[in-house]
């Protein structure tokens, strides 16, 4: 079924988050929980066919071979981004694997979900059509290449080389801004100013009467 064209449940509210790495997207889909909304995040759904055992695996195995998965089974995601930078075509035919698995179950999280609000956690929003048409609003969280650099590098460790790597594999701050129907800026690590720019969104998309 394309989830575009699903019976989407009468009154629900569905908002797609997107942002590069660093940005903040997590933090802001943690406070929109707490407003309320159910979170459908499809890194969550990516790591759980991909783990051990995960349905996923079979598929990407047989395309890249046992290489690509670790001691336990599971996609060595160190690995794979190797062979995404080195390979031009190794990106796109990973996702050929992934993306349908992960739309399929975003879409059952998605149809049962507790709250008249979802937010679709995805990083490649961006670049899927699909993805834009299933959101009544994108919200974009943004802030400077530089900031990206410096919070990735803090919590992972990753050489600053490693990080804009994965920034240039990304689409530009550009593109993400022209899609979004709301932009969150997170340049400062101030979460008081971060929490008010949700609560303002909250009660302007998701308030009481509110129809998107």
């Amino acid at each position: 079924m394309d989830p575009a064209l699903s019976p989407w449940p009468a009154g629900q509210r569905r908002i797609g988050l997107t942002g590069g790495i660093g940005s903040g997207k997590s933090t802001v889909a943690a406070m929109l929980v707490a407003h309320g909304a159910t979170l459908v995040d499809t890194d969550a759904i990516a790591r759980e066919i991909t783990a051990p055992g995960g349905a996923a695996m079979p598929a990407v195995v047989a395309e890249f071979g046992a290489a690509v998965a670790d001691a336990d089974g599971a996609l060595d995601r160190a690995r794979m981004r190797e062979l995404v930078f080195s390979d031009p075509t190794a990106k796109q035919r990973l996702e050929a694997i992934l993306h349908p698995a992960i739309g399929a179950q975003a879409l059952h999280q998605a149809l049962s979900a507790p709250s008249d609000v979802v937010v679709f956690d995805v990083p490649l929003l961006t670049e899927s059509s699909h993805w834009r048409a299933r959101c009544q609003r994108i919200l974009v969280v943004d802030c400077s290449a530089e900031v990206q650099v410096q919070r990735v590098m803090a919590r992972s460790a990753w050489p600053e080389a490693q990080v804009r790597a994965v920034i240039a594999q990304q689409a530009t701050r550009e593109r993400r801004r022209a899609i979004a129907d709301a932009v969150i800026h997170n340049e400062t690590a101030s979460l008081a100013r971060l929490q008010a720019q949700v609560a303002r969104l909250w009660a302007l998309w998701c308030g009481p009467g509110v129809v998107l």
